[in-house]
């Protein structure tokens, strides 16, 4: 009984050194530079908006938070990266909307981004506008649909590459009013740009920062945007929800995640950090430049549009029968 009684001391008071060893840890965070890891290459969207709340996050925090570009897979690789990582809070990920739809997308995939990655803080949303080339004789989004019914499959469109919230985004639409239009995938905006400059596409969905040079010029005509609300970049167009899909929303968003199960105190301090980053006006100023909307560094805001995002566009990824090769 007494070397039963003092093997129960040794093992209690090794927990408690390690209970206190991890507490002085999570105290000090970080000591050491933070990583911070971008499913895309260097120089695209969400690898810039990573970029200025890194340095911003640095400040508060003490330490360098350094940005490394891990692509591959639309952002899996880097994903499930972050979520295999030691949970101590000093790996991080600034996701875009994606994230939402990789279980979906890779079927085979054991990675589920709800259950293997904390939400620290939701950074931006993008909003995307609906355009059509101006030979096509349409000028708001009910005549376009009321167009593609009376000419089944005579309209192409494209909305980036296969399985982004602008692809989806017209998929629900088609689903939303029996529209018979062709999907044409691209590898990126870039790639799908000239042809629906040119007239071979008849429609598109994009950023609305990206867009919006063109519908200024006349090149391609905005009927709507796609947000929840009207855009500041072009207040005069109605928003998809408002024109003939109720409730519809798409939008492409930024966020912050750390590995799950990190210490609630490192958490904390994360959430902070990525809270100073967003309430600062120079933050949101260079945002708002870019075309996307600051938002409120909130994790909470983020784990609910994370949740809203997979349930809505699993459903159309499966009812459309949307695969990626």
């Amino acid at each position: 009984m007494r070397i039963i009684a003092s093997s129960w001391r040794v093992v209690f008071a090794v927990w408690v050194a390690l209970s206190a060893t991890q507490a002085t840890a999570a105290d000090k965070f970080p000591s050491t530079p933070v990583r911070m890891l971008v499913g895309t290459p260097a120089g695209g969207t969400t690898d810039i908006v990573a970029r200025l709340i890194a340095l911003k996050m640095a400040e508060s925090l003490g330490q360098p938070v350094t940005v490394e570009n891990k692509s591959g897979a639309s952002g899996l690789i880097a994903a499930e990266f972050v979520a295999k990582a030691n949970p101590d809070g000093y790996t991080l990920l600034m996701a875009s909307s994606q994230l939402a739809t990789f279980r979906a997308l890779y079927p085979t995939t054991t990675f589920d981004p709800e259950r293997d990655l904390l939400p620290v803080g939701m950074i931006a949303t993008s909003p995307y506008v609906m355009v059509v080339h101006p030979s096509l004789p349409v000028k708001s989004l009910p005549e376009l649909i009321a167009y593609a019914k009376v000419n089944p499959g005579k309209i192409s469109y494209a909305g980036s590459t296969p399985g982004t919230a602008q692809h989806l985004g017209w998929e629900l639409i088609k689903r939303k009013t029996g529209m018979d239009i062709q999907y044409v995938p691209y590898k990126g905006t870039s790639a799908l740009m000239p042809d629906l400059l040119a007239g071979r596409l008849q429609a598109g969905i994009d950023n609305v920062a990206v867009l919006t040079p063109y519908v200024k010029s006349g090149q391609l005509r905005g009927i709507a945007v796609t947000s929840l609300k009207p855009s500041p970049l072009m207040p005069e167009l109605p928003t998809v929800a408002a024109t003939g899909v109720p409730d519809f929303q798409a939008m492409g968003w930024f966020g912050v995640f750390t590995t799950g199960k990190v210490p609630p105190a490192v958490l904390a301090a994360l959430q902070s950090a990525v809270t100073a980053a967003m309430a600062a006006p120079d933050t949101r100023d260079k945002l708002g430049a870019m075309g996307v909307e600051a938002q409120s560094g909130a994790g909470d805001e983020l784990r609910a549009l994370l949740r809203r995002e997979a349930t809505v566009w699993t459903q159309v990824i499966k009812d459309s029968g949307i695969t990626v090769q």
